[in-house]
C-alpha cells in the first residue's frame, strides 16, 4: 500500500500573504485541522494548525486579522511523496514527531495530505486490524513516537533539504 491510498487529496491550503483570520475561517468550514501554506509558486513553505492559530492569538494578544500566517506557521515541513509506502510515512511521522504531513508528486507540488487519523482509520477497516503490511501496533508505535513530551523531542531534529522539506528522514 501507498501513502496515495490513504491521503486526502486536494487538501484546502492558505497562501503565504493571508492573515490567520483568513486561514481559521478556511479550518472552520471545511473541518480541517491543519493548512498547508503556499508560496506564490504553490510550492509548501509551512504547515498551519488551529493550535498554531490559537496560540499566536494568545501570545501576540492582536486579533487574528491583524497577523500573518507566516507569523505562527510552523517553516519545518517533513513531506512524503504520493509514491512512498506506509511503511516510510510512519517513518517520517515518528522520526519528526508531526501527525499529519503534506503528500508532495515528484516535482514537489502538493496533492494531498495523510494524517495518524487516516492511518487508524484504514487499520480498523481491515479483517483483523492488520494487512498490507500495515499493522495496529505499528500505529501505536508511531502515535507514542509522535506523543513524547517536548523535552524528549528536542534531543531529535531532523534534517531538512534545500527545498524546505524533509523527504529524507
Amino acid at each position: 500500500m501507498k501513502v496515495v491510498d490513504l491521503m486526502t487529496p486536494n487538501p484546502f491550503t492558505c497562501s503565504v500573504t493571508e492573515t490567520l483570520e483568513a486561514a481559521m475561517r478556511v479550518m472552520w468550514e471545511h473541518d480541517c485541522g491543519i493548512l498547508p501554506i503556499l508560496d506564490e509558486h504553490g510550492a509548501v513553505v509551512g504547515m498551519l494548525t488551529d493550535r498554531d492559530v490559537a496560540v499566536a492569538a494568545y501570545t501576540q494578544g492582536r486579533p487574528l486579522a491583524n497577523i500573518s500566517v507566516t507569523t505562527a506557521m510552523s517553516r519545518r515541513v517533513c513531506g512524503v511523496l504520493v509514491t512512498d509506502s506506509i511503511d516510510r510515512l510512519e517513518a517520517v511521522m515518528s522520526k519528526a514527531r508531526v501527525r499529519r504531513v503534506p503528500v508532495l508528486n515528484g516535482a514537489g507540488q502538493l496533492e494531498g495530505v495523510v494524517s495518524m487519523n487516516d492511518l487508524a482509520r484504514h487499520v480498523c477497516t481491515l479483517p483483523g486490524g492488520s494487512g498490507d503490511g500495515l499493522r495496529a501496533s505499528s500505529i501505536v508505535q508511531t502515535l507514542a513516537a509522535i506523543s513524547e513530551p517536548w523535552e524528549v523531542r528536542s534531543e531529535h531534529r531532523s534534517e531538512v533539504d534545500g527545498s524546505g522539506i524533509a523527504t529524507e528522514l
